[in-house]
């Protein structure tokens, strides 16, 4: 089974694709859909395009996002919901599962703290995933959301049995 994980940016969204084999996760691929400067239906038809174009390279069966967080700037939390859109309606035209998960969620997952930075995310990905160099920053969090879907899916697949 493979994973896209999705980082949306209105400017640069992250990816990133993991495959699981026998109960273990392994790097396929990541990087960044850059939309440039131009106007927003400009730059959401170029997340959408990419987003799709990566699903029907890799054809992943599920595809994890991270949710938006509300900051200061209301009109920034448009935007990057905007481009979440464009994300997943790229999944949904490939009719794959999407699943959302909060920043502090997957922060926890990866490095057990909600409050971890950027760059302490960054070292939990290229460690779980046995990387040699470190990923952009856009693509290491679109590889720490897939991780974190990852993560949460065994744990849910190991507590049905114990619920049952």
């Amino acid at each position: 089974m493979r994973i896209l994980g999705i980082d949306p940016g209105s400017r640069v969204t992250g990816y990133g694709v993991v495959e699981i084999v026998a109960r273990n996760v392994k790097y396929v691929d990541s990087g960044c859909i850059r939309t440039g400067s131009g106007d927003l239906p400009d730059r959401l038809k170029k997340i959408y395009q990419g987003v799709r174009e990566i699903i029907e390279h890799y054809n992943p069966q599920e595809m994890a996002v991270e949710q938006v967080f509300m900051g200061r700037n209301a009109d920034s939390a448009l935007k990057l919901g905007q481009a979440r859109a464009s994300a997943i309606c790229a999944g949904f035209e490939h009719d794959i599962n999407v699943f959302e998960y909060a920043a502090r969620q997957i922060k926890q997952a990866l490095v057990g703290k909600g409050s971890a930075d950027k760059t302490q995310v960054q070292h939990m990905v290229k460690v779980l995933l046995k990387l040699q160099g470190d990923p952009q920053m856009d693509a290491s969090d679109a590889l720490a959301v897939a991780l974190c879907h990852f993560h949460t899916e065994q744990i849910t697949q190991s507590t049905k049995g114990l619920l049952a």
